[in-house]
Parts: C-alpha cells; structure tokens; sequence
C-alpha cells in the first residue's frame, strides 16, 4: 500500500525537526532521570513523583512518534518556487470578503504548517480547500459553522520565505 504524502514547507519540517532534537535529547532525557531517580524511594504506588515522570514519558514517547510519522509522510515543497497561475500549496492569496468588504490574505500550507496567528491556513481547512485550485478573479462560496462567506480571489503570490 502506498503511503500518501503530506506536503510541509522546509520551515514547517526544520520546525518539527527542532522539536524532536529537544524531546529526544533533553526532555527525555530528562524525564528518564526523574523516573529513575522516583523509582529509588520505593513504594511506586503512592510516589507522586514516580506517577507524574511515567505518565509524562508516556507523552514524550508519543509525540517523538507522532513527529517522526509526520516526518516520514512529509514531501517538502520549496514554497518561494510554487506556480502562482492558480492557488497552490505554499502560495500567497489575497482575498476579498464579499460580506464585508474587506481584504485577507492567507498562505496555503500543511496542517502542521498552518498557523493562523501568522497569516496562514491548512489546506484541508474550509477556506483552504476551497481556494485550492482557484485563479486571480475567480468567486467562492465558503460553507463554515458560523455561516457561508464569500469570498473572491484578487492576488497569488510567492511567498519571501520558504
């Protein structure tokens, strides 16, 4: 069976990368340690310490392999080299809310790329998907939980940063 891969930007991957560099080499590490160390003054059963390292090393433990699946499914797109005829991943999308007469731009990113507080949005998220594909002129109807939203796309741009 093949695996799909899910684009990243390289700053989304390095991101990721960095993470688990610190949780393998240092929290850990570290977490170990106070196991260990827990584990010396007996009576397991009612060693708080014990208790709190173990189930924290059990979070550690599942986000180094969650990171490293993300990582081995990861296709890393070179996002200040994307075509902008259409909208793509890694693009710059200038938009106009038809409701509100408002301008919004957004970058075209993975779900572990996408950061709203920054201007960019996932591709599998409603107004993501729905600009996907999309061309400079072209109007869109967005269904979200708090209403439909119009919207049409004005500009697509590279971004200054991968």
């Amino acid at each position: 069976m093949l695996r799909k891969l899910e684009p990243m930007s390289r700053t989304g991957y390095n991101k990721l990368m960095a993470e688990l560099k610190q949780l393998e080499t240092v929290e850990l590490v570290e977490v170990r340690k106070t196991v260990a160390e827990a584990r010396e003054l007996g009576d397991l059963k009612e060693n708080g310490a014990y208790i709190y390292g173990r189930e924290r090393q059990g979070h550690i433990v599942g986000r180094i392999g969650e990171i490293k699946g993300k990582l081995n499914r990861a296709e890393i797109i070179d996002c200040t080299k994307v075509e902008t005829d259409k909208a793509n991943f890694g693009t710059v999308v200038t938009l106009q809310d038809l409701d509100k007469n408002k301008k919004i731009t957004y970058q075209l990113l993975g779900p572990d790329d996408a950061d709203f507080e920054t201007g960019s949005i996932s591709i599998h998220s409603p107004i993501g998907s729905e600009i996907l594909g999309c061309k400079v002129g072209e109007k869109i109807s967005v269904e979200l939980p708090r209403g439909i939203r119009n919207l049409e796309v004005l500009e697509i741009n590279k971004p200054e940063v991968d």
